[in-house]
């Protein structure tokens, strides 16, 4: 008989917080239908200033079956919370998730400017996407690399070698999930190998809550320049440069506020 569930939550308590809020997010999607375009990542919308989509773009899910697979995986990397002995453990684990999501989606736009650019492939400058695969990619990687005799539990019923994980997940779920990103899973497993070689370290809470506090102020500001929010303490005046705006505080009831349309939903994509 297997352990209570109550156990396995405390002894994973970040990657339960992951999954409670990754389902919460999916749960207010389907109840307010919104569609890909709204909280998806693309060239189009990041190059008009959507920068907050790379954040909302890796905890949204439309797809059920999307979010199953994901939270599945994760649950069987929240194993990572545990490995303190081997440097890893709760802390590495929070600070690198957060590594993991924003370099891995800014990695994705990057790659799709150099399609775009380089290869004139147009198609992807309205491709969007959106889950969290990104993030567990990225772990799988990380954990192949640092416990490479760990198994990877999928579903309850499938077993994989932590070691191959993650190029056979990415096969799994082209299989499974037809619209799933080739792209967004490659950017995931290659910020992961950068983690686990060393290439990107020294993370601590110091740079983890600077990070954060950065991440705020970009997704606040992008929101309102893009106006998908209106934070109606905040007003952005232009300046001589037209790219560069100038932020200022305004007192509440001020009607002095930005407005710009958000970008046309048409031909959006999720693969």
């Amino acid at each position: 008989m297997g352990r209570p569930l109550v156990f396995e939550i405390l002894e994973k308590p970040v990657t339960s917080c992951f999954i409670g809020i990754c389902s919460a997010i999916w749960f207010y999607i389907q109840k307010k239908n919104i569609g890909y375009s709204h909280v998806g990542l693309s060239y189009e919308t990041a190059i008009a200033g959507h920068h907050w989509r790379i954040i909302t773009s890796a905890f949204s899910h439309i797809s059920v079956l999307h979010l199953v697979f994901n939270m599945s995986a994760l649950w069987s990397l929240g194993v990572v919370e545990n490995l303190g002995s081997i440097g890893l453990g709760v802390e590495y684990y929070l600070h690198y998730t957060l590594v993991l999501v924003v370099l891995s989606g800014v990695l994705v736009l990057g790659i799709y400017h150099i399609l775009i650019q380089k290869f004139k492939l147009e198609y992807f400058r309205r491709v969007t996407a959106v889950g969290y695969s990104c993030v567990v990619f990225g772990w799988m990687t990380i954990l192949s690399v640092k416990q490479p005799t760990s198994k990877l539990h999928l579903f309850g019923l499938l077993s994989l070698p932590i070691s191959f994980a993650p190029f056979e997940s990415l096969i799994f779920t082209s299989i499974i999930v037809p619209q799933a990103s080739f792209i967004g899973h490659l950017s995931g497993i290659i910020v992961g190998y950068a983690i686990a070689w060393g290439l990107i370290h020294g993370m601590n809470n110091y740079w983890a809550v600077s990070m954060l506090g950065w991440i705020v102020l970009v997704c606040a500001f992008s929101l309102k320049r893009s106006g998908a929010y209106d934070f109606s303490f905040l007003e952005i005046e232009s300046v001589a440069d037209s790219s560069l705006p100038s932020v200022r505080f305004i007192a509440s009831g001020n009607g002095r506020t930005l407005q710009m349309s958000a970008l046309p939903a048409a031909g959006v994509e999720l693969v």
